[in-house]
């Protein structure tokens, strides 16, 4: 009797330990938890109906300041990938989750552990860390979807993962990718073409949100609006804004759907120079339901800027 229930006890914690450390793609549906819209974007594109996809973020928010709320607890605990920017952008609510029951296979240095900003270049690198520098992120600015090159490799990386954490669709998560390769090389050529008409223009930002498409398209960074990265525009900020933007012929402000505008049209009021309000990420405008309409509408509007 004791001999019976010892190895029931035993099997009890053998499968505790394995549905821990295994991902749960053998007996279900593999789950991808994307810490932003756009890498919830290519999950789907990528999984198709093999996967279950949950955005711990929407495009109206700011990723450096959630929560870590019990459901997104919930959501990493069942997670088989974990989908993120890196470089510290969800330094202030990640690392709560990954500590409150996330898998083994979701953690650091692990198979199902995907921070975007490990496979590409990055922009904005630090020389030094110093405070008096503002909000800066050691490893570089994290908002490395605005290179549509950037998605493309991302798309591969995830496919790799995928066919390693789920073999038995390996064949629907390559075929998914080479479709999807096709198709955003073929949109990618287009965008280079109505990107170098816009190469030059002139564009005041809010926050370093816009290192990546700036330099993609070629657009030239007038000033920000706030005094250091995360340091809210002051009145004597804006003033010299106001000098620089009449001396320089201004086409835009850029906005993310999350910035406050209520600066940006304090400058425009008195310059003349439109609020141009980008979508930033799937989402964040109407008809922004995936990433090649991110893009679309990104150049349309800047378009629409310079006239």
């Amino acid at each position: 009797m004791m001999g019976r229930m010892y190895r029931f006890a035993l099997s009890v914690l053998i499968a505790g330990i394995l549905s821990v450390a295994l991902p749960a793609s053998a007996t279900a549906e593999t789950r991808i938890l994307a810490c932003e819209p756009e890498w919830a974007a290519i999950a789907r594109e990528i999984g198709g109906s093999d996967v279950v996809v949950h955005s711990a973020t929407h495009a109206r928010q700011d990723a450096h300041y959630i929560r870590a709320r019990p459901g997104l607890i919930a959501q990493i605990r069942r997670a088989d990938i974990l989908f993120c920017s890196g470089a510290d952008l969800e330094a202030g609510w990640l690392p709560v989750l990954l500590k409150r029951g996330a898998r083994l296979v979701v953690q650091h240095g692990q198979p199902g552990n995907i921070m975007a900003s490990d496979y590409v270049r990055m922009l904005e690198v630090p020389d030094n860390l110093d405070r008096s520098h503002g909000h800066v992120h050691p490893a570089g600015n994290p908002h490395v979807h605005l290179d549509p090159e950037n998605i493309g490799i991302l798309a591969r990386i995830l496919t790799e993962r995928l066919v390693l954490i789920d073999p038995d669709n390996a064949d629907g998560y390559h075929s998914r990718h080479a479709d999807f390769t096709a198709r955003w090389d073929k949109a990618r050529a287009t965008w280079r073409s109505r990107a170098e008409k816009l190469q030059g223009m002139k564009v005041i930002v809010h926050h370093t949100s816009w290192p990546y498409l700036l330099q993609w398209i070629g657009l030239d960074r007038v000033i920000a609006l706030e005094v250091l990265p995360g340091v809210s525009p002051t009145a004597s900020h804006l003033a010299q804004v106001l000098d620089r933007v009449s001396s320089s012929d201004a086409d835009a402000i850029l906005l993310t759907p999350f910035d406050p505008r209520d600066a940006a049209e304090w400058v425009s009021a008195r310059s003349g120079v439109p609020v141009v309000e980008l979508p930033f990420t799937v989402g964040g405008r109407e008809g922004v339901d995936d990433l090649f309409s991110l893009f679309d509408v990104t150049l349309e509007l800047l378009e629409g800027a310079r006239g």
